[in-house]
């Protein structure tokens, strides 16, 4: 039996990196679409695009495994029913079980994978996407200044660059200072160099005016410089936001619910999150076992086996929604975690006790007595 485990299993396998490199290349390319702008008009570098699109993967592929193994299983077992092949298994005696038995480990294999994917892999690849967005967005470089565009910060400053240079050079500068409500603040300077200190973004110009008006009185006075600092304080430096839900393993989640200053709302929302991280792994055996129970007990039928892979499709597609579902109810109603349990392993005792209870199984099992009296 060993060589039929792993002649299923190879074509298992191969089926399944084909279908979940070719899904997440899709996602990839669509997840990549928020970023293009970053390296059109903000010189984002190439090489930091690459690595913020990959750090979105850990969480597509924990998405995506199981709905590509449940493809990559189903393909073969019906390549296996066209072929003839699954009728001569059955012919000599296999137990549906036993010819099962190759994509049941390929999914316990998965599910283990998972738990690390879902707990490791993607709180780790969250937390690392935030830094590298947090300094993507706060970095007073070309990252925040467009050149040739006026820039509007967040202490309600406008500043323009006509064209940047190595090394920080700017040329063609205009501040505009709004911060004191009283008066209105406009500089204009041929150069400068932009620098970011522990206090803050500072602009060194050069060979400039700075023309002050008071908004009350009218008042307008003018002055001119060789050398001026403009400095923007903390304009484009914000706080980094407390951890997300996906930022934290089950172990913190469990933590961050039991802890008495944490609010209703946030605690049944962690709690939620966490059972799903426990459950999530499951699914890849659950669709494994809908994409093989239906075409390992159903009559064979040389017109083939649509109507039983319809229903395995809308039985993995139902199971989904309803997971889909009760999660975010239960992020409201805690007691509905109970539901998420429910749907996920109702479905995995049902198709293993009908592959268990398949008729060339017991027929087997009857003849094995038979024989031992």
């Amino acid at each position: 039996m060993k060589r039929l485990d792993v002649y299923i299993a190879k074509q298992i396998i191969t089926g399944f990196l084909l279908v979940a490199l070719s899904l997440m290349s899709m996602l990839w390319l669509t997840q990549s679409l928020r970023f293009v702008e970053m390296i059109t008009d903000k010189g984002l570098p190439v090489y930091l695009f690459v690595e913020m699109t990959s750090l979105l993967m850990p969480r597509v592929f924990s998405i995506l495994s199981p709905i590509a193994l449940f493809v990559a299983v189903m393909f073969v077992y019906n390549r296996l029913i066209t072929d003839s092949e699954l009728v001569v298994m059955k012919a000599v005696g296999i137990s549906s079980t036993t010819i099962a038995r190759a994509a049941i480990f390929i999914g316990v294999v998965m599910a283990i994978f998972n738990v690390y994917v879902l707990n490791v892999g993607v709180p780790a690849a969250e937390n690392k996407f935030r830094d590298l967005e947090f300094q993507v967005k706060n970095s007073f470089t070309k990252m925040m200044l467009r050149e040739g565009a006026f820039t509007t910060l967040k202490n309600n400053t406008t500043v323009f660059i006509d064209r940047f240079a190595d090394e920080g050079m700017v040329y063609g500068i205009v501040v505009s200072d709004g911060k004191d409500k009283k008066e209105k603040v406009i500089t204009v300077a041929e150069s400068g160099k932009l620098e970011y200190t522990d206090a803050g973004p500072k602009i060194l110009l050069k060979n400039g005016t700075r023309q002050i008006m008071n908004k009350k009185s009218g008042q307008f006075s003018s002055m001119t410089f060789d050398d001026y600092v403009v400095d923007f304080g903390n304009a484009s430096v914000s706080r980094k936001k407390d951890k997300g839900v996906r930022e934290r393993g089950i172990r913190e989640l469990f933590e961050e619910a039991a802890k008495p200053e944490t609010s209703v709302k946030h605690a049944k929302a962690y709690r939620a999150e966490a059972h799903r991280r426990i459950l999530a792994p499951l699914f890849n055996l659950v669709f494994v076992l809908f994409a093989c129970t239906g075409l390992l007990i159903a009559n064979f039928n040389r017109r083939g086996q649509g109507k039983v892979i319809i229903i395995s499709i809308l039985a993995m597609v139902v199971v989904q929604v309803l997971d889909m579902t009760f999660v975010n109810m239960a992020r409201r109603y805690g007691w509905m975690i109970f539901l998420i349990y429910l749907n996920c392993l109702l479905p995995l005792f049902v198709c293993g006790g009908l592959l268990y209870s398949s008729p060339v199984f017991r027929k087997r099992q009857k003849k094995e007595r038979v024989d031992e009296a």
